[in-house]
């Protein structure tokens, strides 16, 4: 494995390559649902990138960027056990200048939900990926569903600006508890971790709902955010695939968001119907 910190420098290398790239963007502080990216990029592609970079323009004044969990080493082993080709480890120097080209999330679906809370986090989140994907010029990237409005976003952005690059979604992956699996999760203390399965009760009791008819959005948000107590609720949201606000559930169109703060943890989860 060979580990690059020049954006510049990972071009070139990536240029002499032959066959297929299969590339997985991360801020670090690896768990296992990084690792089913990695393993899907592997099986599906020759060679494998993988980019740990802590991105700032997509952190918010007061939001917790310098105590953003950072395991260098431990990373690095995870990359290398992981069958990982090049490990793309940028500073914010490297990434950035002092007057830039700037990338805007869209007006409408970048400051929903999310975007409500945070607004301008997509903005960098956009601009981040697009000057990775610009950097690696991977066949396939990939990207897992808990981020659901992240993925949305991104995949909007690769076909408005027609870039040559699969998006490939991955399923949520779940610690044992049913808590889906974030870096953040570190943050939380024991009593802080067993309100937060909070979360994926209330998505199970919103299947549970539809399982038995009811297709009321409004029925199943009340439901649920009844069960989210004591967290404190961001929102509670069902769209379509679109992400256009519905209604009534569409069976095999629907996305169910929750958004809740434990503690001082922000935490995302969904399900797709």
């Amino acid at each position: 494995m060979r580990v690059v910190h020049s954006p510049l420098a990972l071009q070139k290398l990536l240029k002499e390559e032959q066959g297929s790239i299969g590339f997985v963007p991360t801020m670090g502080a690896l768990h296992l649902g990084h690792r089913t990216l990695i393993d899907a990029a592997k099986k599906a592609n020759d060679i494998v990138v993988v980019s740990i970079f802590v991105n700032p323009t997509q952190f918010l004044e007061g939001e917790d960027l310098d105590a953003y969990p950072r395991k260098e080493e431990a990373d690095k082993k995870v990359c290398e056990l992981s069958g990982v080709d090049y490990l793309f480890y940028p500073d914010a120097a490297s990434m950035y200048g002092n007057d830039e080209v700037s990338l805007n999330a869209p007006n409408v679906r970048g400051y929903i939900m999310e975007g409500s809370s945070r607004p301008g986090h997509f903005s960098g989140v956009l601009t981040v990926v697009n000057k990775l994907l610009n950097i690696v010029t991977p066949t396939r990237a990939y990207f897992g569903k808990k981020d659901a409005q992240q993925l949305m976003l991104i995949e909007t952005m690769v076909a408005n600006l027609f870039m040559n690059v699969e998006i490939v979604p991955m399923d949520t992956v779940r610690e044992k508890e049913g808590l889906a699996m974030s870096s953040r999760n570190a943050y939380l203390s024991e009593q802080e971790r067993t309100e937060s399965l909070n979360i994926i009760k209330s998505l199970h009791i919103a299947t549970q709902l539809v399982m038995k008819g009811e297709l009321s959005a409004s029925q199943i948000k009340d439901e649920m955010i009844g069960i989210l107590e004591p967290l404190e609720v961001e929102y509670v949201t069902i769209v379509n695939r679109s992400f256009e606000p519905i209604e009534v559930v569409e069976i095999g169109n629907t996305i169910i968001l929750v958004e809740a703060i434990s503690g001082t943890t922000r935490l995302l989860d969904n399900i797709w119907i």
